[in-house]
């Protein structure tokens, strides 16, 4: 039985949580943190111009090249911002775009969520963990009715 067509505006997070290009390491540490999320859209006057990961931010290192005690590089990667780090120009995806299409492009990338974006406007966030929600729903529909 094949699943039935779904779009990526029936499953995304609508209003995702965001953050702006010259908001700093800690404080997008912060909000990751305090929101459950593991990526965020960067959006400069609510265009799409980034994302950043729980990784980026944990594995970013402080510019330049000299060797920096531990008190230089903490004071370096508090001024930090995500400007600076995040993932310029991402992949994206369209509302009406299939989530098929989305899951292997997100496959194709190696990339575990997409921005959904209506022109350049952000409009929501679809994550593996919505795709996995839908085979779920969809794989207990299909044999609660056998």
């Amino acid at each position: 039985m094949a699943m039935r067509r779904h779009l990526v505006q029936d499953l995304m997070t609508p209003d995702p949580v965001t953050i702006c290009p010259t908001t700093t390491l800690p404080e997008a540490y912060r909000l990751m943190k305090g929101c459950g999320v593991r990526r965020l859209p960067v959006v400069d006057n609510g265009c799409l111009v980034g994302i950043v990961t729980l990784r980026d931010v944990r594995e970013a290192t402080p510019p330049g090249s000299a060797p920096l005690n531990l008190y230089e590089t903490t004071f370096e990667l508090a001024r930090l911002t995500i400007g600076e780090i995040m993932a310029h120009n991402p992949i994206s995806v369209a509302p009406n775009t299939s989530v098929e299409a989305a899951a292997h492009l997100m496959l194709e990338h190696k990339i575990s969520g997409v921005p959904v974006v209506d022109g350049s406007r952000l409009v929501g966030i679809l994550t593996e963990s919505d795709i996995f929600r839908l085979l779920v729903t969809e794989s207990e529909m299909r044999y609660s009715f056998a």
